[in-house]
């Protein structure tokens, strides 16, 4: 820094200002997260906000309302996450694991695009544009009106944008874009937030949908601060093993859609393609007959997709029992372990305990604790759940089984899966109505799940 210039500590984790450095932010509790900047002028901070003068305030009832028109991007999965389709004048920030396929994606929406709505730009910060043409090559793409860009300056990237006015633009990825009027390095608060800000602006402003890539920290959550999040309009988070071929889009903020809704893919040596049936894909490999397998509704967003739990009970040789998971909320399973052993006397203390969801798909919500406490007795007393029966609802600490939103949602997904039988709260029930090939049997507690499981 010159002699004579103010400085200013920041926390790039949540924007804290300190005069002096700090191990420990005070706001946000993270350690060695302040970095020395020189602090903003009032120039530049005008700039930032896009200070274009006085506005006067308006009447809500002279507010003309906008029809809510939105763009196909080729992929309805990824329509159906961003919530029908994709909003002119939005901007969308993307984050995942390094190779998940987040290029691949955008690249492929990209192409879809400009075969709908005219050129697209793909501004590139980190890979070269014959990197974008081999990809694009593997892929298949005929992309005429696709111009890439390999810029990380954010003036010229925002006069290319103004130069070409296209359709939409891609950013890969917004921690590479620094701005010349600050000296703080690329990826830091001050550039992510100015980055960030410019393109909001450029997005409203011209209406064009501008795709952001994200960075993500090793917990999973995207790089740098969180004012990146609310600043854009949708947030979504790119999931999935690099050992499995699918992969689940999920938004966690959305201006114009539902959030917690899911895009599930499969991924190909042609790129992303589109899972209509999740279902049928995650039962696939389901073993039939096989103590310790559950089918359970869980619910993404708006859609319910059946999935398969899996538990493992086995001796432990070392007195203390494991308590391994994946998929599930490990601590609601230790929940669920001391409510079997204490409500329905399963000596589970010293026995190791393995729980799964099959196919490497996330799930956090209680409706499959039902399943998990099957899935785990089942497992304990070596007798196989019925292959045709679908079990979910919530378990409380008396071993009540509490009642679930959507279930008749969650039914008519098991019906056209071909199950014939359903396993749910009994305040449910009503709600439920059976048919010629489905029948519903409401449950009160976890001891009619056992007094089923034994009668199998």
């Amino acid at each position: 820094m010159a002699r004579g210039q103010k400085t200013v500590y920041i926390c790039q984790q949540c924007g804290y200002q300190s005069p002096k450095w700090l191990g420990k932010c005070p706001a946000c509790g993270e350690w060695n997260s302040l970095v020395e900047e020189r602090a903003p002028s009032p120039e530049s901070e005008r700039r930032r906000l896009g200070y274009m003068g006085r506005a006067a305030p308006k009447s809500y009832a002279e507010i003309e309302p906008h029809a809510d028109v939105r763009w196909t991007s080729g992929l309805p999965e990824f329509d159906r996450v961003l919530g029908g389709g994709i909003v002119p004048g939005s901007v969308v920030l993307v984050g995942g694991d390094p190779g998940i396929g987040k290029s691949t994606l955008l690249l492929q929406v990209a192409d879809q695009l400009t075969r709908r709505y005219g050129a697209v730009l793909y501004v590139s910060g980190e890979e070269s544009e014959r990197q974008i043409k081999m990809r694009g090559e593997r892929l298949g793409l005929q992309a005429r009106a696709l111009y890439v860009l390999t810029e990380t300056q954010l003036e010229s990237v925002c006069d290319a944008i103004e130069t070409l006015r296209p359709s939409a633009v891609v950013i890969d990825s917004i921690q590479t874009i620094f701005s010349e009027a600050f000296e703080s390095v690329p990826g830091s608060l001050t550039q992510v937030r100015e980055a960030a800000t410019r393109f909001l602006m450029l997005a409203k402003s011209h209406e064009i949908p501008i795709f952001l890539i994200g960075h993500v920290t090793k917990e999973g959550m995207i790089a740098g601060p969180k004012a990146l999040e609310h600043i854009v309009d949708t947030v979504l988070y790119f999931e999935g093993e690099r050992h499995q071929n699918h992969r689940v889009i999920r938004a966690v903020k959305n201006r114009y859609g539902a959030t917690n809704e899911v895009g599930v893919f499969e991924m190909t040596s042609r790129g992303l393609i589109p899972v209509p049936n999740p279902s049928a894909m995650f039962l696939s490999e389901r073993p039939l007959g096989v103590s310790g397998s559950v089918v359970s509704a869980c619910l993404e967003g708006t859609r319910p997709i059946l999935i398969e739990l899996q538990a493992l009970v086995g001796s432990s040789g070392y007195g203390v029992g494991r308590r391994m998971t994946r998929g599930v909320d490990p601590y609601r399973v230790a929940l669920l372990l001391a409510v079997l052993e204490r409500r329905a006397g399963l000596q589970l203390a010293g026995c190791d305990v393995f729980v799964n969801v099959a196919g490497g798909i996330s799930v956090d919500e209680p409706a499959v604790d039902l399943a998990i406490v099957a899935a785990v007795a089942s497992s304990f007393r070596n007798v196989a759940f019925d292959p045709q029966t679908v079990v979910f609802g919530e378990v409380g600490l008396a071993g009540e089984v509490r009642a679930v939103s959507a279930a008749a949602a969650r039914a008519r997904e098991a019906a056209q899966m071909g199950f014939r039988h359903l396993v749910l709260p009994e305040n449910n029930r009503r709600s439920v109505e059976a048919s010629e090939t489905l029948e519903v049997i409401g449950v009160r507690s976890i001891f009619e799940v056992l007094d089923l499981l034994l009668s199998e």
